[in-house]
């Protein structure tokens, strides 16, 4: 499935929050540019030198005393961006990108079609 299957059936939405992408030891502060029930895409840190081969661990910093953890594979990378899809989301994690994206969906609709998509998929 290409890149652009995926966003047609998950809904990506802007968002502002801290997010670390970490590897082992390694840390990267980065830029979130948006996320979806299935993944993020952040701008490319400066000091990019990662284990390609390795999964990675995302986290977006929601408030003080919230965080969505994610297992995250990097999907494409561009000069400017990386694009990592989720391979596991533990279930409080879920509860809250799930409530942001629905709070960011206009249409309610729209959101259980993207749960039974995540579902399937």
């Amino acid at each position: 499935m290409s890149d652009h299957d995926e966003r047609r059936r998950f809904q990506r939405i802007a968002f502002d929050a801290p997010t670390e992408l970490r590897q082992g030891e390694r840390r990267w502060p980065v830029t979130l540019l948006d996320l979806s029930l299935k993944g993020l895409l952040v701008e490319r840190p400066e000091a990019w030198e990662a284990d390609l081969s390795q999964d990675f661990e995302a986290i977006i910093h929601l408030d003080k005393a919230t965080e969505v953890r994610m297992q995250v594979e990097l999907r494409h990378e561009e000069p400017e961006r990386l694009g990592f899809i989720c391979l596991y989301i533990d279930l409080e994690s879920m509860s809250h990108l799930h409530r942001l994206v629905e709070l960011n969906l206009a249409d309610s609709t729209e959101m259980m079609r993207e749960l039974r998509e995540l579902i399937e998929y």
